[in-house]
C-alpha cells in the first residue's frame, strides 16, 4: 500500500511513522506546491497524511484514508474529500496543554518570576520579611467550558490541586470523579460567575464563535483569568481587550490567537490590538501543547490507523466516515 505524505505535514514525522508501522507501506512525500507532483502522486495513494485538504484537490482515485497528523479539521473542505474516504485525526496534546494550563494558573498565584526579577535587584518582594502574600491554588475554582479530552486532562490535575471543578459542554453527563458535573452550554452564565480561573477548551464552529463576549465577560468575578488553549475567534477580541485593560476581569492567557504568520513566516502580531501593553496578560505563541512528548505519541497513534487500514479493521478518531461504512 502507498502513504503520501505533504512536505508541509512532515518535520520528522516521517521517520517515527515509518519506525511504528508493522504493515508494508510505500512512503512518499509530495510538495503540494507543486501541483503537477502532487497530483501524479496521490493518483495511486491508498492513504495520506495531511492537515488540509482544499477544495481543489486533484482526484485520488485509490485513496481510502486522510489521516490528519493533528486534532483540528479547520482546513478540512469536508465537501470536498470524496465519499470513500475516511478522516481521522490524532489528539495526544491534552497532556502538554492540562499541565500548561496549571502552570500558568501556579504563575498567576505564586508569581515566581516577578519575586525572581525583584531579588535579583536586592529586593526581598513577597517574602515573609517584606511584601504581599501570594495567593493558592487550593480552594479555588476553575470552570472548563468545553468537557472533551483536554477539559477531563484540566480536571484531573487541578482536583490534584483541590480545587473546585465546573464544566459545562455541549454534551451535558454526570460526574465522571473529576468534576462535580458537565452541564449544558445554557449553564455558561452560572458557570463563569462562579470561576476564578475560566478554560476555554471548544473547537471552533459556527456554534462556538464569539462564545466568550461582552455579556460572558461581564459576568466573571473581578479576579477571573480566563485561559485560551482553544481557537482565538471563540473569544470577542475587543471585548477581552478591554475587559482586561479596564481590569474589569483579573487577565487573561492567551495561547491561540486572533492572527497568525503567513505560511513561511515566523514574525506577526498575534492581534489587531495591543495585549502586549497589558500587565495582566500572559501571551504564548500557540505553544501549549508543542511538547517533546507530543509528536512520539501522534505517530505511534498514526502508524495504528495505517496498520488497521492495511489489516482491514476498523480506524480510530474517525471524524468522516467513508460512505457506505456502518
Amino acid at each position: 500500500m502507498k502513504l503520501l505524505i505533504k512536505k508541509t505535514d512532515n518535520d520528522g514525522r516521517l521517520a517515527l511513522i515509518t519506525d511504528f508501522l508493522t504493515t508494508s507501506w510505500i512512503i512518499e512525500v509530495a510538495d503540494s506546491s507543486n501541483r503537477e507532483e502532487l497530483a501524479h502522486k496521490i493518483l495511486d495513494a491508498d492513504a495520506m497524511v495531511s492537515m488540509n485538504w482544499p477544495t481543489d484537490m486533484p482526484p485520488a482515485p485509490r485513496l481510502q484514508l486522510l489521516q490528519l497528523p493533528g486534532a483540528g479539521t479547520d482546513d478540512i473542505a469536508f465537501d470536498s474529500v470524496p465519499a470513500k474516504v475516511a478522516v481521522c485525526n490524532v489528539y495526544e496534546h491534552e497532556i502538554g496543554i492540562a499541565e500548561y494550563i496549571l502552570s500558568a494558573m501556579l504563575q498567576w498565584v505564586i508569581g515566581i518570576p516577578r519575586m525572581d526579577a525583584a531579588l535579583r535587584r536586592g529586593q526581598w518582594y513577597g517574602s515573609h520579611l517584606s511584601g504581599p502574600r501570594h495567593d493558592e491554588l487550593y480552594g479555588k475554582t476553575v470552570g472548563i467550558i468545553g468537557y472533551g479530552r483536554i477539559g477531563r486532562e484540566v480536571a484531573r490535575r487541578a482536583r490534584a490541586f483541590s480545587m473546585r471543578v465546573l464544566a459545562c459542554s455541549r454534551t451535558p453527563r454526570s460526574s465522571d470523579g473529576f468534576v462535580e458535573r458537565v452541564d449544558g452550554m445554557d449553564r455558561l452564565p452560572a458557570v463563569l460567575s462562579a470561576s476564578d480561573f475560566v478554560v476555554l477548551a471548544l473547537p471552533l464552529e459556527p456554534s462556538t464563535a464569539g462564545v466568550i463576549g461582552t455579556q460572558q465577560l461581564a459576568r466573571m468575578k473581578p479576579g477571573t483569568v480566563i485561559i485560551n488553549v482553544a481557537r482565538g475567534a471563540l473569544i470577542d477580541e475587543r471585548a477581552l481587550f478591554e475587559a482586561c485593560r479596564e481590569k474589569r476581569i483579573g487577565g487573561a492567557v492567551i495561547d491561540t490567537w486572533f492572527k497568525y504568520p503567513a505560511e513561511g513566516h515566523e514574525v506577526a502580531e498575534p492581534s489587531n490590538l495591543p495585549f502586549r501593553e497589558l500587565e495582566n496578560v500572559i501571551m504564548t505563541p500557540h505553544a501549549s501543547g508543542w511538547t517533546e512528548g507530543l509528536r512520539p505519541r501522534r505517530c505511534r497513534m498514526i502508524a495504528g490507523n495505517l496498520d488497521r487500514l492495511a489489516r482491514g479493521e476498523p480506524l480510530i478518531n474517525v471524524v468522516k466516515q467513508p460512505a457506505g461504512s456502518r
